[in-house]
């Protein structure tokens, strides 16, 4: 500290630093351990997270944990029957970094981003569909993940005939049906690709020549297409989830970088892309 500070601004500034140190407490003072951002995650999971720490969740963890000044500390668990309750409900880790908005089984923080179900298809090959009502569609071949919200799209437009589906339940370990997907694009074994925006993303991202990316815009009758993404704490840790809340708020310009450098398409609540 300066010498030349007199004694009362001194003191006046300690005062200062120990209420601001309160206040820390009491913000992550229902956390079974505050000395490290405890993060629930899927071990294999990419774009979202891994265990190498290459996912965007990963990386967003990691800006909260800097803004924290602890270390993130990984509960690793599939993303699948049981994640929460074995995770978060267990209280083996403190929050899930991207959760749909809202979710029950969760207290959501304010959501960060918004996705949804895109087509993507090269345009080099002479596909210029627009939306899932564009005759065009009916001369192509469409690759759609079974039992996602896409699929029942096919039935509503009469394209079941021009599917090409792929599992949903795989083991993550080995298998990525959205990237089995989008190779299977590259190739021209389909030729219209119905995928979930930042899987979709991740993998067109930097390809030479670009893909053509439309948003899905949520139909009635169908099931949402597009969702707001929050994180995701315990129910009764308020205080944690207004300081998640105020970490969001302050980072949210460097949470929408991370998502740009994976490719995750943004959309407003309108279902328009929104513009870097």
């Amino acid at each position: 500290m300066n010498p030349k500070l007199t004694l009362s601004i001194a003191l006046a500034w300690l005062a200062v630093l120990f209420t601001a140190a309160g206040d820390a407490r009491a913000q992550t003072s229902e956390l079974v351990d505050s000395t490290a951002l405890r993060v629930c995650a899927d071990p294999h999971n990419l774009p979202y997270s891994n265990q190498a720490g290459e996912g965007f969740e990963n990386k967003i963890a990691e800006l909260i944990a800097k803004e924290l000044g602890v270390t993130v500390r990984y509960t690793w668990y599939p993303q699948s029957t049981g994640f929460i309750r074995q995770t978060l409900w267990a209280k083996r880790c403190d929050v899930i970094i991207g959760i749909p908005t809202p979710h029950d089984m969760v207290q959501n923080t304010n959501p960060y981003y918004r996705s949804g179900y895109v087509m993507v298809y090269r345009p080099d090959k002479g596909v210029t569909a627009k939306s899932m009502a564009d005759p065009q569609l009916k001369q192509l071949k469409i690759g759609v993940v079974a039992g996602t919200p896409p699929a029942s799209l096919l039935a509503m437009y009469g394209l079941l005939d021009h599917l090409r589906s792929y599992h949903l339940t795989v083991d993550t370990r080995f298998e990525s049906p959205g990237k089995n997907m989008m190779e299977d694009l590259d190739k021209g074994e389909i030729d219209v690709a119905l995928l979930w925006g930042p899987i979709a993303g991740f993998h067109a991202k930097g390809h030479n020549p670009a893909y053509a990316m439309v948003p899905i815009p949520d139909t009635a009758g169908a099931p949402r297409l597009q969702y707001s993404f929050s994180m995701g704490v315990r129910h009764d840790e308020p205080n944690w989830k207004h300081r998640l809340n105020d970490l969001i708020k302050a980072n949210q310009a460097a949470i929408k970088a991370i998502l740009g450098d994976y490719g995750v398409p943004l959309i407003d609540e309108k279902g328009a892309f929104v513009r870097p």
